[in-house]
């Protein structure tokens, strides 16, 4: 497996998509944005679920962390089958995120990405892209990395999707 983490519009979509087509074989890819659209909208703005705050930022309440440990799990049973996997995720609980993961990963062979970006320009690209609450990009880039354990780390800051995407490909040896 590879798990990407960065804070939103840091990158790490394109960098999923470049990774697909350098990479030999082929890997499916699964996101935190993929997981959020499957809830039920009644968990959407519900406190047992996922709030997006005006100020951009995002809290999640104990149903959303019982589906989300079940998909978690679901993910690393299709990477233990067999299945190549690259995670798209935001660690929004820094070290914890990456722990959860870990507890569910076991022994599974994974990499560990980080992505970065520099604030003002993940906020640019979250105008650009329209579809995120504004503030969001810029209050979780000091939160996502805080405690993370990293096998390589890259920043789109000035460097394209594709750089990023081949030099996370050369460590997979």
């Amino acid at each position: 497996m590879i798990i990407l983490n960065g804070a939103s519009s840091s990158g790490k979509s394109g960098i999923v998509r470049c990774l697909q087509s350098v990479l030999p074989d082929p890997w499916l890819t699964f996101g935190c944005d993929s997981f959020v659209d499957a809830l039920p909208k009644k968990l959407w703005s519900s406190p047992g679920g996922i709030v997006f705050d005006d100020d951009g930022g995002v809290s999640v309440g104990d149903d959303f962390r019982a589906l989300e440990a079940a998909w978690t799990q679901g993910v690393v049973t299709m990477a233990r089958a067999g299945a190549r996997i690259v995670v798209d995720d935001v660690f929004l609980g820094g070290a914890a995120s990456q722990q959860r993961w870990r507890t569910a990963l076991g022994d599974l062979p994974t990499l560990w990405v980080a992505v970065h970006c520099d604030p003002a320009t993940a906020a640019a690209r979250e105008i650009a892209r329209g579809d995120r609450t504004p503030g969001m990009a810029a209050r979780q880039a000091p939160l996502v990395h805080q405690g993370v354990a990293y096998d390589i780390e890259v920043d789109t800051t000035h460097t394209e999707s594709l750089t990023c995407a081949q030099a996370i490909a050369s460590r997979l040896g």
